[in-house]
């Protein structure tokens, strides 16, 4: 997951011309959509945009770039400082949600700076296709407006923009999304002077993991996981706001991804930094990224068995992440009061038990079989025309290794996106899944290519702008 987000960054967008798209490729938008992306009234509906993993810059209480920027001054998780600063704090004993550090999102990542060493001058983009076409509809960004990078003649802001901490629990991040909802809905009651009880709904459209923050907002409201392991009541609370829920690459059921990044880190040296197994480890949203046990992704290589990836005791037998052996000269560093080896493993142990213990918890929260109320629809659109690992192999050493492949998006793979609960078991016919689809929209595109796609651009675009105020009714 880690990697494709960061060869995101890495790689320059598309320029936009008709919507970045050859002519002899697409159809003509201006012409199809000119008339609706006029239409700015009452009849417009707010839209709130998730970006994904790695989707959101930074910063310390202070101001000093965390992530998002390379630069001279920025962090370099290289250096004991720098790692300290992006890792969450572990605590023996002490609750997931109450380990916090001076860190915050600040803003929605739009570019990255690298100016560090011989590599300088470069700004490479991230994360900006969706807000073009958003554009290309004449949605009218707040985060763009506010900054002064756009000059909206004083009318009123129609795209909002959801930054979030993507290392935590991705179940915190429900409450900023509500937020910004209400934030919007606010605006634009007084933009068009309708009154406190006027009914106005969002459409959210969310990219990779943050579709699992939309989802779990959608059904449990800014209802936290509860400390105990039980689950929130499923209340469809946020479903009380959001009139289509649009979700895009998303992992429904995991990547097999994270399990490797998890384990061996992520070595992206010389350009971008070294994501050492600790720093990752120290993150539970990576975790609640990892795919089901019952789906039999993570096997034996010799017997097969299926291997329960959410027991430290597995860990601890393979010497994976914050327990291998390999990782304490790190954690000397996360860790710089702790003296003794002994100490910083109980630590790390006890970090990594509380984990995987909340990431099961999420993914029993997202995984009851359920429908949103009358109002709200549930859409995706993804990639299956990629080779994606879908069974990685474990072999008696502890590596991983990828057994079989099959179709996806090249990180995502399509049984994840559509959360098909036959994988692994019986096929039956027709899709089994928890969640209630009311469309899905294949593409024939990567992970990084599903938002520059002619085809996401185009139903997109009718989906927003063509869509009556009530929603799809079918």
């Amino acid at each position: 997951m880690i990697r494709h987000a960061l060869v995101a960054i890495s790689c320059s967008a598309l320029l936009i011309s008709g919507c970045a798209l050859k002519r002899e490729q697409s159809a003509d938008l201006a012409s199809i959509y000119n008339a609706s992306a006029q239409n700015l009234g009452e009849n417009r509906t707010p839209v709130v945009v998730i970006p994904g993993i790695l989707g959101s810059k930074l910063s310390d209480d202070v101001g000093s770039k965390v992530w998002g920027s390379f630069t001279y001054g920025a962090t370099d998780v290289d250096t004991p400082e720098g790692a300290r600063q992006l890792s969450l704090p572990m605590e023996l004993g002490t609750p997931l949600s109450e380990l916090r550090d001076n860190v915050i999102p600040s803003d929605v990542l739009d570019v990255v700076e690298v100016d560090v060493g011989l590599v300088r001058g470069i700004r490479l983009s991230a994360y900006v296709d969706i807000m073009k076409t958003l554009a290309a509809g004449n949605y009218r960004d707040q985060s763009l407006g506010d900054s002064g990078a756009i000059d909206y003649g004083g009318l009123h802001y129609t795209c909002f923009q959801l930054p979030y901490d993507w290392r935590r629990d991705i179940a915190e991040q429900a409450a900023a999304l509500e937020q910004v909802i209400l934030d919007a809905k606010d605006a634009n009651r007084d933009a068009l002077g309708l009154g406190d009880d006027a009914e106005i709904k969002v459409d959210v459209v969310a990219h990779s993991m943050g579709g699992l923050v939309l989802r779990y907002y959608l059904r449990y409201g800014t209802q936290p996981l509860p400390n105990d392991g039980s689950l929130p009541k499923l209340n469809w609370a946020g479903a009380e706001h959001v009139r289509q829920a649009i979700l895009i690459g998303t992992p429904n059921a995991g990547a097999a991804s994270a399990l490797a990044q998890l384990v061996d880190g992520l070595n992206l040296n010389p350009i971008l930094p070294n994501f050492r197994p600790s720093i990752l480890g120290t993150m539970p949203a990576i975790y609640q990224l990892l795919p089901r046990e019952r789906h039999n992704v993570v096997v034996d290589r010799v017997t097969g068995e299926s291997i329960d990836i959410f027991r430290v005791e597995t860990w601890e037998k393979y010497g994976w992440g914050l327990v291998s052996d390999s990782e304490d000269s790190k954690l000397r560093q996360l860790l710089p009061g702790v003296d003794t080896r002994e100490e910083r493993y109980a630590i790390a142990r006890d970090h990594l038990e509380k984990c995987l213990a909340r990431a099961e918890q999420f993914h029993r929260a997202v995984d009851i079989p359920a429908s949103p109320p009358k109002g709200t629809t549930i859409s995706l659109f993804a990639g299956d025309a990629k080779r994606t690992p879908i069974v990685l192999g474990v072999s008696k050493n502890g590596r991983v290794s990828v057994l079989e492949t099959g179709p996806g998006d090249s990180t995502v793979a399509r049984y994840s996106a559509v959360h098909d609960e036959r994988t692994g078991g019986e096929w039956k016919p027709f899709l089994r899944t928890p969640v209630a689809w009311h469309r899905v929209q294949f593409i024939f595109a990567d992970h990084l290519g599903l938002t520059k796609d002619h085809t996401f651009i185009d139903n997109i675009l009718f989906m927003l702008l063509e869509t009556p105020q009530a929603g799809f009714e079918g």
